[in-house]
């Protein structure tokens, strides 16, 4: 069973940086693949950003590109998204999440991101005031 557990959300005004990390369980990290997706008050959830762990592929939403990163530590079963520029219309709360860990992997973003996936982080608000 893969389990993930996000960190590093907070405040920030616009224009600043954070990163957030996501711990994932499982011993099929280096064969997995981990997705960000955020959802703000009143708003459907959106898928932010993906990485596959397999093949070090990476997708991202188009409002973010330039200014999010995201990145994979095989040796740390964590993935990170690094935020810059944040502007206030990124203020959401940030879950991490991954396909269906049925079979030792490889497995691609393309199979879950951006519309779903089947293990979730508990997630981490991110606030970016103006």
């Amino acid at each position: 069973q893969v389990q993930l557990v996000e960190s590093g959300g907070g405040l920030v005004q616009t224009g600043g940086s954070l990163r957030l990390s996501c711990l994932v369980s499982g011993d099929t990290f280096d064969n997995y693949a981990v997705g960000w997706f955020r959802q703000a008050p009143g708003k459907e959830r959106e898928g932010v950003s993906c990485i596959s762990n397999s093949d070090g592929e990476t997708f991202y939403k188009s409002s973010v590109k330039g200014r999010f990163t995201v990145s994979s530590d095989i040796s740390q079963n964590t993935v990170y998204l690094e935020m810059n520029f944040l502007k206030p219309e990124d203020t959401a709360i940030y879950y991490c999440a991954g396909p269906l860990s049925s079979y030792s992997g490889p497995y691609f973003c393309q199979m879950f991101w951006p519309n779903e996936a089947d293990h979730w982080g508990q997630g981490t608000q991110v606030t970016v005031s103006s």
